[in-house]
């Protein structure tokens, strides 16, 4: 029998790319993803550098998983509103509300203190402030709404565009750490390989080939367009934040510009997809 090719870790070639996909499965989910050959230490913190790529999947699949209830609710005649409760509900609780914690920590540390250190002491207590508290209800409401918005328009088909969102929006979500440095030098985002130029352009391309293929396949490509001139601000806004108000990046202000983005991608679908009227 002929061995597989092996790389420089000695892992088979072709193990790698399902074992980075679980490995970014089990970063952003709780999903009881099982320990694969080859894996010597499954559960520790992932190398970003070598499973980029994989993030736009594995987000595509969490956000997918949800959808997929939704579209589900709809197809046994329940409203666009139950539909899309379900979807959010589905998402937030098999993700452990990854990217939601981050996001209320942001809001509660970058409009909650007067100093850069007192913003990062903030975002690092567990409590939730006033600032996190009301973000966060904004956020899941607006994600509602849209959702119940593209439920209403496409009916189950909106699964189709909910899912590549959750991937692109994670890919996305990484690009901070390209032009910012790590805000703490003793912290979890500092000591976690960051994907680089090379591995933070292949999530993106993947992520937006995702999308693009979901547009095109719902027909719907001005939703390409608008959502790149919603993206575009959404990033650079999260980026001068981050300058501006503790000088790099933190996981919790990584996942905020997840759920940043997400809103922005979702709303530049259910816009377009608006102007061309019910699928």
């Amino acid at each position: 029998m002929n061995e597989q090719p092996r790389g420089k870790t000695g892992i088979p070639l072709l193990a790698k790319p399902p074992m980075r996909l679980a490995q970014a499965l089990r970063f952003y989910s709780r999903l009881p993803v099982p320990r694969l050959p080859f894996e010597a230490n499954p559960h520790g913190m992932p190398n970003f550098t070598a499973i980029a790529p994989a993030v736009p999947v594995a987000g595509t699949i969490l956000s997918g998983i949800g959808a997929l209830v939704g579209a589900g609710a709809m197809i046994f005649g329940l409203s666009p509103g139950i539909a899309a409760a379900l979807t959010l509900c589905t998402i937030v609780i098999i993700t452990g509300c990854f990217h939601e914690d981050g996001f209320a920590d942001a809001c509660d540390g970058l409009w909650g203190g007067m100093t850069v250190e007192r913003r990062l002491e903030i975002m690092r207590d567990s409590r939730v402030g006033a600032y996190g508290a009301a973000g966060l209800a904004l956020n899941l409401l607006l994600r509602f709404a849209i959702l119940a918005e593209l439920f209403r328009l496409m009916g189950p088909f909106a699964a189709i565009a909910i899912a590549p969102v959750g991937g692109l929006s994670r890919a996305l979500s990484l690009l901070p750490t390209l032009v910012l440095p790590p805000a703490r030098t003793g912290g979890i985002a500092a000591a976690t390989l960051m994907p680089g130029r090379s591995g933070l352009f292949a999530a993106i391309g993947i992520g937006a080939l995702l999308f693009a293929g979901s547009m095109l396949l719902l027909e719907l490509p001005g939703a390409i367009w608008v959502a790149i001139l919603s993206v575009l601000p959404v990033l650079g806004l999260a980026v001068r934040l981050m300058r501006h108000k503790i000088g790099g990046f933190t996981g919790d202000l990584l996942g905020a510009t997840q759920q940043l983005t997400e809103i922005a991608l979702l709303l530049a679908v259910a816009g377009a997809s608006a102007a061309r009227g019910p699928f």
